[in-house]
Formats: C-alpha cells, sequence, structure tokens
C-alpha cells in the first residue's frame, strides 16, 4: 500500500480575508506579535492596515523590515536578535517571499540558536518554532503554506534550502486584494514562479495524487490568468485566481518539493541579484527539454491542463506541446530573457552546477542529473 503525506496550515481566503488577522493571532496564543515586512509593502499601505487589525485585537507590535528582496543570512540574524529582545511570542509576515522567508527564518534562530547554515537541508530543526501567521501580498511564493524558507548564504552567494514541517505556519491569511498593488513586472515574475511550482510539483518523483490535484490546477489557473493579470493590474478576477494559483501551488510544492530548475536558480539568485520569478523564466524551457524523456505522460498532462490539443498526437510530441506553451506564456508575460542578458556569464557555470548538484530541490528532479548536466543546461540559458 502506497501510504502519502500531506501538511498544511489552516488556510483562510478571500478578498478582505485580512481583517481575520487579529482574530487569527489570538487563537495562536500569541499577546505581542513580531511582524515582518518590506519597504514597499509598507509603502502599500499593507501593514498599517495589518497593525490597525492587530491593535483592534489588542495585541501589541513591534515591525521589523530590515531585508531585501533576495533575503540573506545577516539579515535574518538581526531579525532574531530583534524578536529576542521585543518580548513578542508570535510572528506575523505580511509581504511576498522574502519577508516570509525572513519570519521563518528569524523563528528558527529565535527559537533553536545557533547559525542559519545549520538547519540547511532536510529536517534538521529540533525545537518547536513560535506560532506563525502569514499574509501574502504577491501571487507566486506559496510561502504562507510550504514547509521551506529560502536565504543567501552571503558567504559562499547561493541560496539555502531549508525544508522541515516545523517552517508550515499555523494559519494562512490569502486575501487577493493585497496583489493588486503589484507593478506589472512583479506581477509576471511572481505569477511565473507560481506556474515553476505547478510544473516541478507535477514531475517530481514525490508527487502523488493529493499533491497532482494542487499542482495541476495551478497550472490551468496560471495558464488562464496570468496574461490578464500582467495586462491589467485592476482586474480582480485574474488577481483572485492568481492568488489562488500561488495558494494551490505552494500546497503542491510543499509536499512534492521541486526539481531542477530550483536547484539551478537557488544558485543564480545568491550571486546575481534578481527576483526569483525572472530567473525562473530563463532557466524552466531547459529543465522541461531535459526531463521529457523521463516522464513524457505527465508533461502531456501538462500540455492540456495549459489548454493545448494534443489529441492523437504520439506522447513525446504532445509533451513537447508543454514546453512551447511554457516558451509563449513567457514570451507574452515579458520574461523572455537569457541569463546573459541579467549578467550571468560562462566563467560562473562551473561554481553554479557545482553548488546546483548540491541543493536539495535536484533530490526530486523526475531525471538524474549529474553536475556537466546542469552546467550543459546552463549554457543553454545564456
Amino acid at each position: 500500500m502506497n501510504i502519502s503525506k500531506f501538511v498544511a496550515p489552516e488556510i483562510i481566503f478571500g478578498r478582505g480575508s485580512l481583517s481575520q488577522l487579529g482574530e487569527s493571532v489570538l487563537r495562536i496564543g500569541a499577546s505581542k506579535v513580531f511582524l515582518v515586512s518590506d519597504a514597499d509593502v509598507i509603502k502599500a499601505g499593507w501593514v498599517d492596515l495589518a497593525v490597525h487589525y492587530l491593535k483592534s485585537a489588542g495585541l501589541e507590535t513591534e515591525i521589523f523590515s530590515s531585508l531585501t528582496t533576495n533575503p540573506k543570512d545577516c539579515e535574518v540574524s538581526e531579525g532574531a536578535l530583534r524578536y529576542q529582545a521585543s518580548g513578542c511570542d508570535g510572528i506575523v509576515a505580511v509581504g511576498g517571499g522574502s519577508p516570509t522567508d525572513v519570519a521563518k527564518a528569524i523563528a528558527i534562530l529565535a527559537t533553536n540558536g545557533g547559525i542559519l547554515q545549520e538547519y540547511e537541508g532536510i529536517n534538521k530543526i529540533r525545537r518547536p518554532l513560535p506560532p506563525m501567521v502569514i499574509a501574502p501580498t504577491t501571487a507566486g511564493a506559496g510561502s504562507e503554506v510550504s514547509q521551506f524558507t529560502i536565504i543567501v548564504d552571503t558567504a559562499r552567494k547561493l541560496k539555502m534550502s531549508i525544508i522541515s514541517k516545523s517552517l508550515v505556519p499555523d494559519i494562512a491569511i490569502v486575501d487577493p486584494e493585497l496583489v493588486q498593488t503589484m507593478d506589472v513586472k512583479l506581477a509576471a515574475a511572481t505569477g511565473l514562479d507560481a506556474f515553476t511550482h505547478g510544473i516541478e510539483s507535477y514531475v517530481s518523483l514525490a508527487a502523488t495524487p493529493l499533491t497532482d490535484i494542487h499542482a495541476l490546477k495551478a497550472i490551468q489557473l496560471v495558464s488562464r490568468n496570468l496574461r490578464l493579470a500582467v495586462a491589467d493590474r485592476n482586474d480582480m478576477e485574474a488577481n483572485t485566481n492568481m492568488s489562488m494559483a500561488s495558494l494551490t501551488a505552494g500546497l503542491a510544492f510543499s509536499n512534492a518539493i521541486l526539481g531542477a530548475t530550483h536547484a539551478m536558480t537557488h544558485q543564480v539568485d545568491g550571486l546575481i541579484d534578481q527576483h526569483h520569478g525572472e530567473t525562473n523564466a530563463s532557466i524552466l524551457p531547459h529543465v522541461m527539454e531535459f526531463n521529457l524523456s523521463a516522464c513524457p505522460e505527465r508533461f502531456r498532462d501538462i500540455a492540456v491542463a495549459m489548454g493545448e490539443d494534443v489529441t492523437g498526437l504520439p506522447v513525446m510530441e504532445a509533451a513537447m506541446r508543454s514546453v512551447d506553451a511554457v516558451r509563449r506564456l513567457i514570451s507574452d508575460i515579458g520574461l523572455a530573457k537569457g541569463l546573459g542578458e541579467i549578467g550571468l556569464t560562462e566563467e560562473f557555470i562551473p561554481l553554479l552546477a557545482e553548488n546546483a548538484v548540491k541543493d536539495a530541490c535536484l533530490v526530486t528532479n523526475p531525471r538524474p542529473a549529474s553536475r556537466e548536466d546542469i552546467a550543459n543546461i546552463f549554457r543553454k540559458c545564456i
């Protein structure tokens, strides 16, 4: 008998659901909240609204926003010291993947001590974390439901993957109204990140019937809505569907893990400070081509989920339709750049490939990939 495990937080979804923040924090037993966010989210007004709901519930808050687009270990260390000095007993993140990842990483150091590098990999957290509530302001990372946190190791210039069920938040509040303040570029990049999560989790070696449902739904939702969300940032139906896509993709990859695309993007993003979704756009089609032979039926399913007519086609030809459809989507949303255009040169490839083969996400890639395989894919991406 096959046995599958599936982890997920309590999820509150819908327009206006941020109003549930104060009540949610009370239910997890906190009295003073360490609120992690960033400058753009503060500027958009979402932190003020979150603080309003927290104060209305009688909760004190301490705000921490000293973080960057690709959050770094030094930022986490500063946040952990601030948390320990604040007297807080709960953590809230309001923001995209960066504030959420930082909030989770702060929770690790605040309760388990040491340095963040000690927790890199799978299931290395030993002590319980503070209660957490996450409210995403982007439609892409899926961190609000995942057992991942991804942080840049500034010394090694790579992104560390820390994976543990301890990192699944207690409550995720997904309010599509919060994503409407993203600009066009961020909407495209975060949406492509959710799309990549859906694809990689569907073809993952750890995929199960429980994750497949969420992965395919995410692929379908992104294919139907991302172009609309990028074309008109006021299209609330598209924004709502993209929030659901991000959520379902997060549930999928949290449980099925990912693959070579993320193993590679983690290295690039640690070296070159650009948005993770843009890096995915440069790498994903090439990894899909590499993986086609390992599970063509799965890639055929992806093509169908994207709306491709594959009736009567041989399975490999139908599978290739998924790659073509992905390339069209990436081009339509304005992310069709090679890694060379963002500053990556041939000289970095040996180091990037060396680090990628050590990344936990490569373990579940459907096709074994050697250091040379990864290096060859990087060359194609340039």
